[in-house]
């Protein structure tokens, strides 16, 4: 039996249930999922400032504290935290090991860069306008699926780092190669997928982002436990997590899990599959543990997703709180004031009261009148002086009135936007690259 885990499901992620996994689950293979579309455009900008730069922020971290583990208990880890540049994180991972004097083969899979081959005739997804009109483009990466980590993983690498793989196809990849799998059996490719689906963001399918503590209680989210996979050849799986840790892993969290990011159950497009996850089928096995089988797939598409990233422009922020009788009253009057001085001077402009309608741009409880508020001040524009106005003019309320305000701050930077496009399969060239460190030790 196969045995899979997520040790993360997003960059920023904590480092602790990953290297619970790696030293008592009995893994063959650990997964750190830590790549979002602004990741890895933002990570380009830092390659672009400097060539050995680009992969993720963390990557030293992470590896330090788990390569020890990984070594000792036989654990092979793939990840994209190669971001932009994942020859440099191979390397970084390789210096590591040295440093640790741990033996280990690492393989970058490197191909996903299209940013010198994408037509920019073609429509983004999101506005139909021609990539061409997104200026200036920074990054274009495209989702690569299983067949580069399957390479990596027949040249017997213990650690694979990637840059833009899909989520799903971290996890795909190695079961497909344990088990042997036709890169055209696309209804176990499906079942695949839907396991990757469900681990790929980490904690989620734990209980963490499922979690509310009136409707659906979740104890113990300071200790919450990351899921694993038991895989069966056929691609039947059961999700646990390990005994001790904190969440909860049953029918409720596996569902919402299933459907996040979902547009379309029917056919859930990834590099290697057109999967079907309306056939899947669910059971609770036991406490934490969730039977998950019956999913199915068609062929994978002709053309990949490839994430755009451009700069769009500069943001300026300021905010300041009122406190008191007529919080609010006081805080609107504040609004009032910047948007008369300000709302001509940028393209997006917006002021929100936090605590009574930041989030939905409305106040459902009319009657309410909150005893403090915190007034928020943004806006877009083509240069950073202009966007610093808005934090100038907010740090200036001080004085100029209404009455009370306090705890103000200034903010101003610059903004990689996204957009989305495709790109024909045979214009994405993947390559292999192998670094190594050797010790008289026999690697893993």
């Amino acid at each position: 039996m196969l045995r899979i885990g997520s040790g993360a499901g997003f960059s920023g992620d904590r480092l602790e249930p990953a290297l619970l996994l790696a030293q008592s689950g009995k893994l063959d293979y650990l997964v750190l999922e830590c790549l979002a579309e602004r990741t890895i455009a933002l990570a380009q900008k830092r390659k672009q400032k400097n060539e050995k730069e680009g992969y993720d922020l963390l990557l030293e971290k992470r590896i330090e504290l788990l390569l020890p583990s990984l070594h000792k208990h036989k654990v092979r880890l793939i990840t994209n935290m190669g971001a932009a540049n994942p020859i440099e994180a191979a390397k970084k991972v390789v210096e590591i090991a040295k440093r640790l004097n741990i033996p280990v083969k690492v393989a970058a899979v490197t191909g996903d860069d299209v940013f010198h081959s994408i037509d920019l005739t073609t429509p983004s997804l999101e506005t139909n306008e021609p990539l061409y009109s997104y200026q200036k483009i920074v990054s274009a990466n495209a989702y690569i699926g299983i067949e580069g980590i399957i390479s990596a993983l027949e040249k017997e690498a213990d650690i694979i780092v990637t840059g833009r793989a899909a989520d799903p196809s971290l996890f795909l990849a190695p079961i497909v190669h344990h088990y042997g799998w036709s890169l055209t059996d696309y209804n176990k490719l499906g079942q695949g997928t839907v396991i990757g689906h469900l681990l790929e963001c980490g904690g989620q399918v734990s209980g963490g982002y499922f979690a509310d503590p009136v409707k659906k209680p979740v104890q113990d989210l300071d200790t919450l436990g990351f899921p694993y996979a038991e895989i069966e050849k056929d691609g039947r799986a059961i999700i646990r997590k390990l005994e001790g840790t904190g969440g909860e892993i049953n029918l409720a969290t596996v569902k919402e899990q299933l459907l996040y990011e979902v547009l379309n159950p029917y056919e859930y497009i990834t590099p290697d599959v057109r999967a079907d996850f309306t056939s899947v089928h669910l059971e609770q096995v036991e406490k934490d543990a969730v039977l998950v089988y019956g999913g199915r797939g068609s062929e994978k598409p002709e053309n990949l997703k490839v994430s755009v990233g451009y700069h769009a422009g500069f943001i300026g922020e300021g905010e300041i709180s009122y406190g008191g009788e007529h919080a609010l009253k006081r805080a609107e009057l504040a609004g009032e004031v910047i948007g008369r001085r300000l709302n001509d001077c940028f393209s997006d402009f917006q002021i929100d009261y936090i605590g009574c309608s930041s989030l939905h741009h409305s106040s459902f409880n009319h009657r309410n009148q909150p005893y403090e508020v915190r007034m928020r001040v943004a806006g877009r524009t083509d240069t950073l002086e202009r966007a610093r106005l808005i934090g100038e003019e907010v740090e200036a309320l001080y004085t100029n009135g209404p009455a009370g305000g306090g705890g103000a701050r200034k903010y101003a930077y610059d903004v990689i936007g996204i957009v989305s496009s495709f790109i024909p399969r045979d214009k994405v060239k993947l390559s292999i690259t192998v670094e190594e460190h050797i010790t008289h030790e026999k690697t893993i």
